[in-house]
Formats: structure tokens, sequence, C-alpha cells
């Protein structure tokens, strides 16, 4: 009971975020497309709908609902997690951003118990979560407690991409044949409202990028409905969106370039232009391979 009531409270805030945000706009989508924007079940859709129709922001006008006023953040639940939830994402921020920070370099050493020190986290919440990340084979498991993480070579970038073009641009000719009720393309029209936002602000905001692109890649991807491209996604998300052994002098220069080639494809796709979202797909993933490569050259020489 706990868990569904989590899952409710967790998709009531996102749902007045993408009210408050405009996302969604009156009348709202009917409730099963709701259930298919936020990835729950239509009952939960029920319950939320019942709960903002009582607090009135939503009204219901026949087989509609009507938006009657702007959410605030009053209206919205405060975030329960448990003390090892809450823990475990404590330690997945010191990761990330030791490897972001380059404090844990590509070849380097180090012990579950020197994490556990470093981070404030039990080494239980350590080794599970390093067990978990060397699925992606960028760290290995040396021996009991020490673990090493792996340098990312130039031709596992080129196999990488090579993939990576190959099941995009597979996934993105699927989306373009998606009935134009799928729920999909309310995301892609949300998710290209959400660039546009970003881009006022990203000359101080670059590193909130990430989010939009791990969003970005994982929307093309869904399409191809591919239980094996979700594993390759979280390779992806790894290596792209924490900046794994880049150069990151110029990250601002490449988020503001990354969004507006993000834009294009958007704006090509829910135009219907299949040609011309397939090629500003390949521009943008040979902009990426060319940003990798470059900044392998420059860890080498570094090195």
């Amino acid at each position: 009971m706990a868990r569904n009531k989590n899952l409710r409270e967790s998709t009531t805030n996102q749902v007045l975020d993408a009210i408050r945000l405009g996302h969604i706009e009156s009348p709202v989508p009917s409730q099963s497309s709701l259930a298919e924007l936020f990835s729950v079940s239509r009952t939960t859709i029920r319950y939320i709908v019942r709960e903002l129709i009582d607090k009135g922001i939503l009204s219901q006008s026949g087989d509609q609902y009507l938006i009657c006023r702007r959410p605030t953040e009053e209206d919205g639940y405060t975030r329960h997690l448990s003390d090892k939830d809450i823990e475990t994402e404590e330690f997945e921020r010191f990761f990330n951003d030791a490897i972001k920070n380059k404090v844990i370099m590509p070849g380097q050493e180090f012990t579950e118990l020197e994490l556990s020190k470093r981070s404030q986290c039990s080494t239980t919440i350590v080794r599970e979560y390093l067990i978990r990340f060397s699925r992606f084979n960028l760290i290995e498991n040396i021996e009991r407690g020490r673990w090493k993480m792996i340098r990312f070579e130039k031709h596992y970038a080129a196999n990488l991409f090579e993939l990576r073009e190959m099941l995009e641009c597979h996934s993105l000719s699927r989306f373009m044949n998606l009935p134009h009720s799928d729920v999909r393309w309310d995301k892609a029209q949300m998710l290209l409202h959400r660039h546009r936002e970003l881009r006022e602000t990203v000359v101080s905001e670059y590193k909130a990028f990430s989010e939009l692109d791990h969003m970005f890649h994982g929307l093309l991807l869904s399409a191809a409905d591919n239980p094996f491209m979700d594993h390759f996604f979280g390779i992806i998300s790894v290596i792209f969106h924490f900046h794994y052994q880049w150069d990151n002098s110029d990250l601002r220069t490449r988020n503001m370039v990354a969004i507006e080639e993000h834009m294009a494809v958007l704006s090509k796709m829910l135009s219907g232009d299949d040609i011309g979202a397939m090629s500003e797909l390949r521009r943008h993933l040979h902009t990426a391979k060319r940003t990798m490569e470059n900044s392998l050259i420059m860890d080498s020489i570094q090195s």
C-alpha cells in the first residue's frame, strides 16, 4: 500500500508540473493517454483526476476535463524516501560527481571502504551501487572490495557510435510511423517546449541539459519497443550524461549546440518530415561522435 501511495503522490506532482509549465493544456488528454504519458495505470490516473477536481484545478464537462486554475507548489506532495533510498541517491550523486570532476580517473583503482568514508555512506550501499554500475563495463571488480575504473578506448567509442546510429535511426523510422493518437507525439511536443525554455537560460543553466538529452534519446528508442535497446541506452546514459573521461572545458558550448540540434530533429518529426528528421538526427549523432573523438585525443595527450 505504501508503494501505491508513493506512486500516486509522485505522479500527481508530475501532472501538476506539466499543467503549471503548460505542457498539458485544457482540455487535458484522455485518462488512457495520461496513463501512457506518465507510465502508470488508468486507476492511478483516475485517482489523480478526482483529487485535482477536489482541489479545484480541474473540472469535468461531459467527457472532458478542463483546467480551472494554474497549480501552485502547495498543491503537490512532499517526497518521502526510506533511509536506504536517500543514502543510495546520496552515493549516486557522489560517484557521478567524482567521475565528472575527474576525482576518479580512467585506470584508477579504489576500494569500497575508501568510497564509503569519502561519501559518508555505508559500505553496503556502496557495494550494491558498484555492482549495478559494473554492468556498463566501465568499472571492474579486481578482488573483494576493490574496483578499477576502465579506460575508454577510441575503438570502443567508434563501435559504440556505429551501433548508436543504427539503432537510433531505426527507432526514428519506427517513431515516424506511430499513429497520431500515440501519446509519444505529445511527449515529443512537450520535449520541444522544454528545449525552448532551456535555450533561454542555457548560458547559466547549461548543466541542466543532461536530463533533456536523456529524455530525447530515450523517447526515440522507445519507439523500437525493444528491451535490448533499453540496455544499450543505459550504457549511453553513463558515458554521455556523466561525461566519462571527457574534456569538459567547452561543455557550455557543446550543450548549446546540442539543444539546437535536438530542436531541429523534434521540429522535423512534429511536422511529419521523415527525411528531414533523419537528416537532422544523423547530423546530431555525427556532432556527438566528433566531440567524443576530440575528447579522447585530448585525454591521450594529457596522459
